[in-house]
């Protein structure tokens, strides 16, 4: 079904963009620094349930469609964008409560569903599987949405485990940074500066994007 010969290639460009720093690994760590281990699996999950809609787009060719349509391409870059700013801003506020005004722990259902919608916002994912995966196909070896849809599932499947380590050893350590009042507060103003970060780099490939068009 896959060419044998490509896939060793294609292990090493999936470790590279997986291990790559990026949104879903700043959300998944700064949720399990606050919550804990279990809400960092929890924040991996919702990761690979996104990447299941990636998946399915690629082996159904929307990916590329995707990647060819530079309005569909600055629309998630600029939603993207939109989106990790305002978790810059809801860290930041967060982080600025007193202690008696600290904010209930969210339901795994919010956790879930944010972490599904980071990673359905990720450019670099649409853009790997869109410009990327199509590359480690070959004729003769199946058809080619089978192969996509392989390939994405070994995607996939590391970077859940990628993901749940992220998850396990920030939520570890988190609980012993996060009783100190302090140690909390900045660790929240680091991950906020981190979101913030990220929405500029996509709004400013938002941006180039649209001059291109």
């Amino acid at each position: 079904m896959l060419d044998l010969t490509l896939l060793p290639a294609y292990l090493a460009a999936v470790a590279i963009i997986t291990i790559a720093p990026g949104p879903d690994a700043a959300y998944i760590t700064a949720v399990a620094l606050e919550r804990g281990p279990r809400a960092g699996l929890v924040s991996a999950t919702g990761m690979a349930l996104g990447m299941v809609v990636h998946v399915t787009a690629a082996a159904l060719g929307l990916a590329v469609l995707l990647r060819s349509t530079p309005a569909a391409l600055f629309g998630v870059e600029l939603v993207g964008g939109l989106y990790l700013g305002w978790l810059a801003v809801s860290t930041i506020r967060s982080a600025k409560k007193p202690p008696t005004e600290a904010p209930e722990a969210p339901p795994e259902r919010r956790i879930l569903r944010q972490a599904a919608l980071t990673n359905l916002l990720n450019p670099k994912t649409v853009l790997f599987f869109a410009a990327l995966l199509p590359r480690f196909t070959s004729p003769g070896h199946g058809p080619l949405w089978l192969q996509l849809l392989a390939l994405g599932l070994i995607f996939l499947a590391v970077g859940f485990l990628w993901d749940s380590t992220i998850g396990l050893c920030a939520g570890r350590l988190g609980q012993g940074l996060m009783r100190s009042r302090r140690t909390a507060v900045t660790v929240n103003n680091v991950v906020a500066v981190t979101f913030a970060t990220l929405a500029a780099f996509l709004l400013q490939d938002a941006l180039a994007t649209l001059l291109a068009a």
